[in-house]
């Protein structure tokens, strides 16, 4: 009973922090995603290809984390823009006060994207909010097919299924087809890319998705700051009668 209780503070202390950062994204126009997913299932290889395809001013930023190293932020940094490694100590997860401390010294509103790298596992990060526009859950044919149904929260949580490594298709036992009727068994709305970081297929696709999605949250945005102003106005008026 008590570890109930200690879990159900430290989600709802993470759950204030986001909401905090969610705001913060907001005000300056910042679409964040993160991605999750197990352990090589190539979220940083993806990330080298999405970055290499950016243009050199795309104002875009990176956060990746990592039980004890800093090798993904050495992989990707070479590509110009703003990488920091948040190294957990062990933790399976990032939570809202790491993402939160290690955006002390950047400035937002030089931002388009922010890309939160997870730690490699498809369980505790499901089931902590980092303030994001969404999740997006990468699947590799390298692994089950059944992924979706054994570890259904981050599934069912995520806008997005990256298959990756699609590339290795004729060589590993893998049914793509089935891998998308499970996920949308867990998910009937969850989109879904296949790519290859390896040949390049699908990786257009991709980068058209995340735009699509800055430009919906940017939308959303300004429509839920002109819905405060118009509040905040008939409030006045009100008063003023």
């Amino acid at each position: 009973m008590n570890r109930v209780e200690i879990e159900k503070k430290v989600l709802n202390e993470n759950q204030l922090l986001a909401e905090q950062l969610r705001e913060r994204y907001h005000a300056h126009g910042v679409c964040c995603v993160n991605l999750i997913s197990a352990p090589g299932s190539g979220k940083t290889l993806l990330l080298e290809r999405t970055l290499e395809r950016m243009a050199p001013d795309a104002k875009v930023a990176v956060l990746t984390g990592d039980l004890q190293t800093e090798n993904d932020a050495q992989r990707l940094a070479r590509f110009g823009f703003p990488v920091k490694q948040i190294i957990t100590g062990g933790t399976c997860h990032l939570d809202a006060k790491m993402v939160g401390k290690h955006l002390e010294d950047w400035k937002l509103e030089d931002l388009d994207f922010l890309i939160v790298e997870n730690v490699g596992n498809l369980v505790c990060p499901s089931s902590y909010d980092l303030g994001e526009e969404c999740k997006i859950v990468l699947l590799s044919t390298t692994e089950g097919e059944d992924k979706p149904l054994k570890y259904p929260s981050i599934f069912a949580k995520s806008a997005l299924m990256l298959l990756t490594k699609i590339d290795l298709l004729p060589y590993v036992p893998f049914n793509p087809e089935l891998a998308r009727e499970n996920a949308r068994r867990v998910n009937p709305q969850i989109e879904i890319i296949d790519v290859s970081s390896t040949t390049g297929d699908g990786l257009d696709q991709w980068l058209n998705w995340l735009q699509r999605r800055r430009h919906a949250h940017v939308r959303s945005s300004v429509e839920t700051e002109a819905k405060s102003q118009a509040a905040a106005k008939s409030c006045k008026d009100s008063k003023s009668r």
